[in-house]
C-alpha cells in the first residue's frame, strides 16, 4: 500500500533534474526536504536509490528499476487528466439517456442532433422504455439522464419540468365528421377507440381522466406505438389520442382531424430526470440543460 505519494514525486523530479537542488527549485521546497523525503523513501524500500556525482545525482540499478515504474505511473496520470480535460471540453465522452418512442422521436431527438453536430465526439447511447422503465434504469445507475411523461414522483430524483403536452383525440376521413364541433366525452365513447396498451404514464394518465369523469375507456384495439395508432386512426378503424404537438404535422396536411372535448384532458409536462446521489458528466449535464 502506498502511504506517501509525495515521497515518490520526489523521486521522480529529482531523477529526471539530476540534482537535488535543481528538484528543490521545480518542487518550490528546501534541498534539505528532497534530500530527507529521499532518505525516507529509501528507508521505507530498504535500499539506496541515488548516488552522488560531481554533476549532481545518478540513479542506482535499483533506483533505475523503480523510476521505470514510476515514469509509467506518471504517464498514465497524464493521460487521466487529459482524458478529464477532453471530457470537461466535451471532445470525449459519453451520454446515457433513457425515453420512450415517442418522446425520442419528437422531443429528444431534435436535441440530440445538435449536440452532435456540436460534439461529435461525444458518444450518445438511448435506450426506449416506458416512463416506468426508464426510472427504474436511472436508479440501476444504467442511464445518466430519463425523458418520461409526468406526473411522477420519486425521493430519489431530481424532475425538472420541460415542455407542456396535450392528449387529443384525433380521427381520418370515417370519423372527421365528429371534428365539427366540440363533444362530450360520452359521446366520444360511441365510436370505436385506439389507445396505447396498459402500463405506459400515457395511458395511465389518460385512464385515470376517464374515471374522473365517471366514464371509462374500453378501447376496441390497443397498440404499443403511437406511430400505430396514427396509421389505424388514418385507415378508419376508430379514434386514436396522441399528443398534439407531436402531430402537428398529420393535422396541417389534412391526414388527421382533431376530435374536441367539451370537456379536455388536463394539459401535462414532459419531465427530464436525474438522480439526485449522482452528478453527472459534462456531456450530460450539457444535453440536461438543454432539455431543461
Amino acid at each position: 500500500m502506498i502511504h506517501n505519494m509525495e515521497l515518490y514525486q520526489v523521486f521522480y523530479v529529482t531523477a529526471k533534474a539530476g540534482s537535488l537542488s535543481r528538484a528543490a527549485e521545480e518542487l518550490y521546497v528546501t534541498q534539505p526536504a528532497i534530500t530527507h523525503s529521499i532518505k525516507q523513501l529509501e528507508a521505507k524500500l530498504g535500499g539506496q536509490l541515488f548516488f552522488r556525482t560531481p554533476r549532481g545525482v545518478n540513479l542506482t540499478v535499483e533506483g533505475r528499476e523503480l523510476f521505470a515504474y514510476i515514469e509509467q505511473a506518471y504517464h498514465f496520470i497524464e493521460n487521466g487528466e487529459r482524458k478529464i480535460a477532453d471530457m470537461h471540453q466535451l471532445a470525449y465522452g459519453e451520454v446515457r439517456i433513457g425515453a420512450g418512442d415517442t418522446l425520442c422521436k419528437h422531443f429528444l431527438l431534435p436535441h440530440l442532433k445538435t449536440f452532435h453536430e456540436s460534439f461529435p465526439q461525444v458518444k450518445i447511447q438511448v435506450t426506449n422504455r416506458t416512463t416506468k422503465e426508464t426510472i427504474a434504469l436511472l436508479k440501476e445507475g444504467k442511464i445518466d439522464l430519463g425523458i418520461v411523461n409526468l406526473p411522477i414522483s420519486d425521493p430519489q430524483i431530481i424532475i425538472q419540468e420541460s415542455l407542456s403536452i396535450h392528449d387529443c383525440f384525433l380521427a381520418g376521413e370515417t370519423y372527421k365528421h365528429l371534428a365539427a364541433a366540440p363533444i362530450s366525452l360520452k359521446k366520444l365513447l360511441e365510436h370505436p377507440l385506439i389507445l396505447l396498451e396498459k402500463g405506459s404514464s400515457t395511458r395511465a394518465y389518460l385512464d385515470q381522466f376517464g374515471e374522473k369523469q365517471g366514464l371509462p375507456f374500453k378501447p376496441e384495439i390497443e397498440l404499443g406505438s403511437v406511430d400505430l395508432l396514427i396509421e389505424f386512426a388514418r385507415n378508419g378503424f376508430g379514434i386514436a389520442c396522441a399528443i398534439k404537438e407531436f402531430v402537428q404535422q398529420e393535422l396541417a396536411d389534412g391526414n388527421l382531424y382533431e376530435i374536441t372535448l367539451e370537456t379536455p384532458i388536463p394539459a401535462r409536462k414532459i419531465g427530464i430526470i436525474k438522480l439526485k446521489s449522482t452528478p453527472l458528466s459534462a456531456a450530460a449535464n450539457h444535453i440536461y440543460e438543454a432539455l431543461s
